[in-house]
């Protein structure tokens, strides 16, 4: 029998290549640019490939993460960091150092994980997203969500959605200059939460903007940059007066990985100045990769112009705040905007 080309491809690789599974976020955008912009040069380049595993939640991947323990069927996991945290704590995903993956040496002191699980391969911060049709002028503080004219347009999301704490911990900042203190955070949120619509926005706030639905809700700048491009300017990003919180995406090796070799080849790769400009140009990620060349004009929307306004959250901390600040949001907010 003749071989084909496809079986002639396959003669060519290595004896030892191996295809890495990332499980990562499933949601269109991320997908369609972390493929393009990290997985496939991976691939193209060789010796081994990656494939993508979609999940929708950090929350859904821990609990893959769990049944799969004894029979891992991924190799890396992304996930947010208070996600990530627990992971770890559980034996879930292996602790890494710069011996194994040597880009983490170029790496953002603030991408570290204090537990010694992977990095951050993203960074992004929370903003307050708008319809800029109904909404002008231009909103700088979170004050405008208390504003009776927006009563049932505004989405909050609530935890375990950690877009939950960094707004919780950015009114307690404002309201007594120390996040861990959030009794002053929850009487504004109780203030807001008569407005609130929904504290689980489905699809994602941006879409429901977009389909007259919403007029404000919390969002990550990243894909709130990508949103408004895509809508032609209908989105806007609000960095609140208030500050906003930087929010970290981790990249692990899952424990037990069947395909350890190609793992920390990829995130190797992902943790790259290459593959990290690639991402932050497609996708308005910033970069944790100190060394890593990004244009002005993608570093600005990126972060660079919110360092200022950045909160230095302690997500270890927050971690162990979490299971508190959960349990108050149902009782005192979601309760709030029921009644």
């Amino acid at each position: 029998m003749r071989p084909t080309l496809a079986m002639l491809a396959l003669l060519a690789l290595p004896a030892h290549a191996e295809t890495a599974r990332i499980m990562a976020y499933s949601d269109g955008p991320f997908q369609e640019n972390y493929t393009a912009a990290v997985l496939a040069p991976f691939t193209k380049a060789g010796p081994h490939t990656a494939e993508f595993y979609g999940a929708g939640s950090s929350a859904v991947m821990l609990g893959q993460l769990r049944t799969q323990r004894t029979d891992p069927q991924v190799d890396v996991v992304i996930m947010d960091t208070t996600t990530a945290a627990i992971a770890c704590a559980e034996g879930l995903i292996e602790k890494l150092t710069p011996a194994m993956v040597p880009a983490m040496a170029q790496l953002d002191p603030q991408a570290q994980d204090p537990a010694g699980c992977g990095p951050a391969v993203t960074f992004d911060h929370l903003v307050i997203v708008y319809d800029t049709q109904a909404v002008q002028p231009a909103p700088t503080s979170l004050s405008v969500l208390q504003d009776p004219r927006w009563r049932g347009r505004v989405g909050l999301s609530a935890p375990p959605n950690i877009q939950a704490l960094a707004l919780t911990a950015i009114m307690a900042q404002a309201d007594g200059n120390d996040w861990r203190k959030p009794d002053g955070a929850f009487r504004t949120l109780r203030a807001i939460a008569p407005s609130v619509q929904t504290f689980d926005p489905q699809p994602d706030g941006y879409t429901l903007i977009l389909n007259n639905t919403l007029t404000f809700a919390t969002g990550w700048n990243a894909r709130a940059q990508l949103f408004r491009d895509r809508s032609q300017g209908r989105i806007g990003v609000m960095l609140p007066t208030e500050g906003t919180v930087r929010q970290l995406n981790m990249i692990n090796l899952v424990a037990g990985a069947k395909n350890r070799t190609a793992a920390l080849a990829f995130m190797q790769h992902a943790l790259s100045a290459g593959p990290q400009a690639a991402f932050t140009e497609a996708m308005f990620y910033g970069a944790t990769n100190a060394t890593a060349q990004i244009s002005p004009a993608a570093a600005a929307r990126s972060g660079a112009e919110a360092r200022a306004s950045v909160i230095p959250v302690d997500w270890a901390e927050m971690v162990r705040l979490r299971d508190n600040w959960t349990q108050r949001w149902r009782r005192e907010v979601i309760a709030a905007g029921t009644r």
